[in-house]
């Protein structure tokens, strides 16, 4: 079931009213029922991974609190791990191994007789998978307290708005909100409101509408003009973005009509200066994720060890061996002349090094979580190339700019805008089918022929979509200012005339087929 459907507005219509006249276990009962439907409608069979995923952490979390014993508790986790790791990869990345290992054999004249399964990815696998390792791990540290009520955890790990497609909401913070029940309340009401219909707007009026401009700039880009493919890479950009933070808005103020508090996932994320302050406001609650069960434990800033260092060589080689792209094998011999030299060098060069070497991992992984596809992989390669530049060439790069004495508003304009330029050139790896077809993109986008407004097709399409993005930026700039949130709550007037704008850009703009969320596949 898909937020943007008929029958979700019937099962939320018919939920809530149920909801809150309930109390106590009968509420979290029907929480779970209602989850369990929610998911089950796109296809009950998967709700089974979910029931397993859900036991298994419940046994793991009620055995770690009966023992203190270091092996115990390591088998513990391990067995956690291997379950929800081993659910996710048999099902998002089995065939994506099987197709690579194929073409690496076909590379080296061997003909295999191999042949991939017919498996289906279940919807928002990752995003539940993360959210129950997260309640193991952090019991495993004793960082939070066990949970001892089935229902209210399995309640945690299946909740129905954020379930498919995040965010990725901590045990810390979620579970002990279902201690108490949440009564009904006019300003979270409303607010909750404004966030889903603000959701909608991103959503239905300017993802969906900018989807066909860019599905056909990405479907064939030899047959369009420079300036043509380059308006298509800006508008996934705003297409991916509006999807997955509406999704993101949805679940947030749904969650909030029922009276939970979630983070937010988003915010403004291409207004960020640098690739630091990206990954706080994009995805937030995954980037987070990594940085607290992988940078972190791999060392972070801090350094580390040399596992880091030999975990991304072997990660590189295997991408060689399976993509293809020998191009990886000098990097990684430059790593291990780079790992040989800092290891004979102090301590702060040792923790630099290994400070790059977390980065990338991180990244990779980040990129792999996002899909089986050697061009995730490679975003993720270049998100964490990124991360490296910048630690090596910012701190030069502002004493220029100081020396040679830019307005500060002029060196804010140029960071956003560098930043914005790099992500755009990395989106198009995201959103390709393959690596021939982006780099026919960038090729198209780089010749600059026929870069003239009468070279455009659909002329209509850049219209509307310019529209859209025009008025989804002036409501985030100008949120700076006015905080629009809270002016729904506290001035009636505000909210009515609010509403009734997102309503009426829903109903003059909005794109009413049921399109799937793009995070879905994820």
């Amino acid at each position: 079931m898909i937020f943007n459907s008929l029958p979700f507005f019937v099962f939320i219509g018919i939920f809530l009213p149920l909801y809150f006249s309930l109390k106590g276990k009968a509420r979290l009962l029907l929480t779970l029922a209602g989850s369990y439907f929610f998911y089950g409608w796109w296809d009950y069979r998967f709700l089974s991974l979910i029931v397993i995923s859900t036991l298994i952490d419940y046994i793991v979390g009620l055995e770690l609190g009966k023992t203190q014993d270091k092996k115990k508790r390591k088998n513990l986790l391990l067995t956690s791990m291997i379950v929800n790791l081993g659910f996710l990869a048999f099902f998002k990345y089995f065939n994506f191994f099987i197709a690579s290992f194929v073409v690496m054999l076909e590379g080296m004249g061997v003909d295999p007789s191999m042949s991939s399964l017919k498996i289906i990815l279940p919807v928002g696998i990752s995003f539940y998978t993360f959210q129950s390792m997260s309640y193991t791990i952090d019991v495993y540290f004793k960082k939070i307290e066990i949970e001892k009520d089935f229902i209210r955890f399995a309640t945690f790990i299946s909740f129905f708005p954020q379930l498919v497609a995040g965010p990725i909401v901590r045990a810390a913070d979620f579970l002990p909100q279902f201690k108490n029940d949440r009564t009904f309340h006019w300003d979270r009401f409303t607010s909750g409101v404004g966030q889903v219909l603000w959701g909608f707007f991103k959503k239905v009026a300017v993802a969906d509408s900018l989807a066909p401009f860019v599905d056909q700039c990405f479907a064939a880009p030899g047959g369009f003009s420079s300036l043509h493919l380059l308006i298509g890479v800006v508008f996934y950009s705003f297409q991916i973005y509006c999807d997955f933070s509406g999704y993101s808005d949805i679940a947030i103020g749904l969650a909030r009509i029922m009276g939970f508090k979630f983070p937010d996932n988003f915010r403004t994320p291409y207004f960020s200066q640098n690739f630091s302050e990206f990954w706080t406001r994009w995805h937030i609650s995954l980037s987070s994720w990594l940085r607290d069960y992988l940078y972190i434990p791999l060392g972070g800033n801090r350094g580390g060890s040399f596992g880091s260092i030999f975990f991304i060589v072997l990660f590189m080689f295997l991408m060689v061996l399976l993509s293809g792209w020998w191009w990886l094998a000098l990097l990684n011999f430059v790593m291990i002349g780079a790992a040989y030299y800092y290891a004979r060098q102090g301590a702060t060069e040792k923790a630099t090094l290994f400070n790059y070497m977390n980065l990338m991992v991180t990244m990779l992984l980040g990129g792999l979580w996002h899909g089986a596809s050697w061009a995730f992989v490679f975003w993720g390669f270049l998100h964490g190339m990124y991360l490296v530049v910048q630690r090596l060439v910012g701190p030069y790069w502002n004493k220029l700019l100081n020396t040679l004495r830019i307005p500060n508003i002029i060196q804010t304009g140029l960071a956003i805008l560098i930043v914005y330029v790099c992500t755009c050139y990395a989106w198009i790896y995201f959103r390709a089918p393959n690596f021939e077809i982006a780099n026919q993109v960038i090729a198209g986008i780089t010749s600059l022929e026929q870069f003239n407004v009468g070279s455009i097709v659909n002329k209509f399409w850049v219209l509307k979509g310019a529209i859209l993005i025009g008025a989804l930026l002036f409501v985030e700039i100008t949120d700076f200012r006015f905080h629009y949130s809270r002016l729904i709550v506290a001035n009636p007037t505000f909210r009515v005339v609010s509403f009734a704008i997102i309503l009426w850009f829903l109903a003059f703009f909005g794109t009413y087929g049921s399109n799937s969320f793009i995070y879905f596949q994820f």
